[in-house]
Formats: structure tokens, C-alpha cells, sequence
């Protein structure tokens, strides 16, 4: 069966009344009045939960293998702008929330492995994908959102339609195909350079007209914690967390489990939870000045380690070795490994991991 996707909000209205997002008139390119179109294709996700974003299909435009610069040129970050931090080959690597507000995907051909890194201001998603599945070919912002979240498409002859955090294809030609994800780590512009000073980040020279400053984000008071606007305001709102809080979740065939960042904190520089999910052990490193959760699989050369907070920095117990949040022993027989991180784990708004993963659990939360 055809489904014939197309919903009926639109960005002005929301930027009249529901939003009221700071810049909408500047957000997206000037040929984007008309909503993002139609894509007659069936679908295998409910196309009731697809709503317009008010662009059309590509007038949020992603980036096409941009270029990276030494950190010391990236002088439109502040200290504690939010990047999405990967490794490939060994080498960091940093893609800034500034640059996604305004292009949301950024197609990136690194010399082992075509990524697409993706950020979804709307559900504070950041999740980056190998583009194998697609046979390399790049993404697109399609203009349409499912529940609220970045609704990517392929650049094939024939489309498909890819809402980020299903990590699939819901509808299309491509229907039920699985991406797979790549590790990243988010956290502040400032933690990630003093751990990575050698680090390379996108440049603002982007061939766009946008302003990719801290003054430029373009949604206003959208990520306050408390603020319960969104863009689909037919959204359930699961009342146990703040629905803007930031969390790791790490996805699993029960639901999975969301370590809120609210819940993480405790007054001290560091935290460490070992936990199960879904049948596997995992170890979440926490770090407070960074703002930065991730989750690891806390084995080394075959043994299963055991962590834990000393003198405030995050240790193994078998050999005191010093570790910091991206999985990197910095000091200590282990000086110079990296433990393996959980792919699939990422950093979202608590209100869209539980539409996603409704069955969640939430680590630390008392009933």
C-alpha cells in the first residue's frame, strides 16, 4: 500500500505560536515557503507520526565532505558549546552542534569509512552513521520530522525515508534497512580540546551564509530543561524526567536503559555505573566539567575490568590506571588504550528517548 506522506503543520505557524523560535525567518533558505513536498512511497513506520518541518527537501542542507581545520581555527566556539567527538584511524575528530543547528547532517568521506555525522536540534540527538548501507551514497534532510526527529533520505534514484533515531529506513524502496551506527561522544567544545589538542574540527566556511556562533542558535529557549514545547505538540511527554534533559541512552531489545545527565551528577568531577543492558555488561564514565556521558564495554585484552572514582579521576581497580570519559587510559599500565565504546549508545532529550524506547529504563530513578 502507497502511503501518500505528508502532514500539516507548518514552521510559521509554529514560529507564531508554538515555538516561537528566535530567527525563524533566517533558519533555512529562501525557496522553503512551500512546505517540504510529497513523497508518495509506503512505509512501515505509522506516516501519522510524520508532521511537516516547513522546509522543503533540502532547504536544510547538509554538508558534503567539509573541510576540518586545527582546533585553533575555530574561532566561532566558545568554551562550552556542545561537539560531537569521534575517532577515526586514531585520529579525533570534532562536528560542533553550531554546525548542525543549520545543516543537521554532515556527510563526511574519511579515507576508511564514509560517515554521516547527524544532529537533530529538535530532539537533541547525535548519532553518527556508516553510510555502507546506502553503498556510500550520501543524506539528506527530507523537511519532514517523525515525532519531531530528523527524517533523513538517501541520495539514490529512488528515496527513502530514514528518521534518525530509528536508525532504519521506515519507509521506501529501502524500507527495514538497518544502519549501522558509529561511537561518538558528545560533550563541551572546551573538554574535548583539552583532551584532544590535536584535534581537527569543521570549519565555519562552510559556502553557507549562516551564523555559526553561540548568539546564532536559531530555537530560542527551545532546550531549556523544563520547556515542554515542541514542535508536534501531539507528542506524550513522559513526566518522570525533565523532558529537555540530556541523557545516554543505550538502546536494547527490553527498551533499553537512559542514564540521565540530571541523575549522573553528584558534586564530584566523576562517576562510574557498571550496569546490564539487554544482556551485556557495560561501564557509563561520567564526567561533570565536560558535561559528557559514554558507555563502554569495560574489557581489556579479554579481562573484564572494574572501575571506579579515586581522588576524583576515574580508575581501574586492577591496576590503578587513569581514564578519562572518551574511554582513553591517560595514565598507568594501560597508558594509551581505549576501551570499546557502545555503538548504539548516544545523547538525546529525555522526551524523545522515551517515544522512541517507551519501555525504557531509567537508571537511578525511584519510582
Amino acid at each position: 500500500m502507497s502511503v501518500f506522506v505528508r502532514a500539516p503543520r507548518s514552521l510559521a505557524v509554529l514560529c507564531a505560536g508554538i515555538l516561537i523560535l528566535a530567527g525563524c525567518d533566517t533558519l533555512f533558505s529562501d525557496d522553503t515557503t512551500d512546505g517540504p513536498g510529497d513523497f508518495d512511497v509506503t512505509c512501515s513506520i505509522d506516516a501519522g507520526n510524520f508532521i511537516d518541518g516547513g522546509v522543503v527537501q533540502d532547504g536544510i542542507p547538509s554538508l558534503e565532505d567539509p573541510t576540518f581545520v586545527d582546533a585553533d581555527r575555530a574561532t566561532y566556539l566558545a568554551p562550552n558549546d556542545r561537539v560531537i567527538g569521534l575517532f577515526v584511524d586514531d585520529e579525533p575528530y570534532a562536528v560542533p552542534h553550531n554546525i548542525l543547528w543549520w545543516h543537521e547532517i554532515a556527510n563526511i568521506d574519511f579515507e576508511s569509512i564514509d560517515l554521516a555525522v547527524t544532529y537533530c536540534p529538535l530532539t537533541g540527538s547525535s548519532m553518527a552513521f556508516d553510510r555502507a548501507a546506502i553503498d556510500g551514497r550520501t543524506f539528506g534532510v527530507s523537511g519532514l520530522l517523525f515525532d519531531n526527529n530528523l527524517t533523513m533520505f538517501d541520495r539514490g534514484s529512488d528515496e527513502s525515508l530514514w528518521p534518525q533515531m530509528s536508525v532504519a529506513a521506515g519507509c521506501g524502496p529501502l524500507d527495514g534497512t538497518q544502519l549501522t551506527m558509529y561511537p561518538v561522544v558528545e560533550m563541551t567544545w572546551e573538554g574535548w580540546q583539552e583532551l584532544h589538542p590535536d584535534t581537527q574540527v569543521i570549519s565555519d566556511n562552510t559556502g553557507f551564509a549562516r551564523t555559526y556562533t553561540t548568539d546564532g542558535y536559531p530555537y530560542g529557549d527551545y532546550e531549556e530543561l523544563n520547556n515542554d514545547r515542541l514542535l508536534d505538540p501531539s507528542t506524550p511527554i513522559d513526566e518522570r524526567r525533565p523532558p529537555k534533559e540530556r541523557l545516554l541512552g543505550v538502546p536494547g531489545a527490553d527498551g533499553g536503559m537512559a542514564f540521565p545527565f540530571g541523575l549522573l551528577q553528584d558534586d564530584e568531577p566523576h562517576r562510574v555505573v557498571h550496569e546490564t543492558v539487554d544482556g551485556t555488561e557495560l561501564v557509563v564514565f561520567w564526567d561533570e566539567e565536560r558535561q559528557a556521558a559514554m558507555a563502554f564495554h569495560p574489557e581489556v585484552d579479554g579481562d573484564v575490568l572494574q572501575f571506579t572514582v579515586e581522588g576524583g579521576a576515574i580508575v581501574d581497580e586492577s591496576t590503578g590506571s587513569t581514564w578519562t570519559v572518551d574511554g582513553t587510559a591517560i595514565s598507568g599500565t594501560f597508558a594509551g588504550t581505549r576501551l570499546r565504546a557502545v555503538s548504539d549508545a548516544y545523547v538525546a532529550f529525555w522526551f524523545a528517548w522515551a517515544v522512541f524506547e517507551p519501555e525504557t529504563a531509567i537508571w537511578g530513578h525511584e519510582e
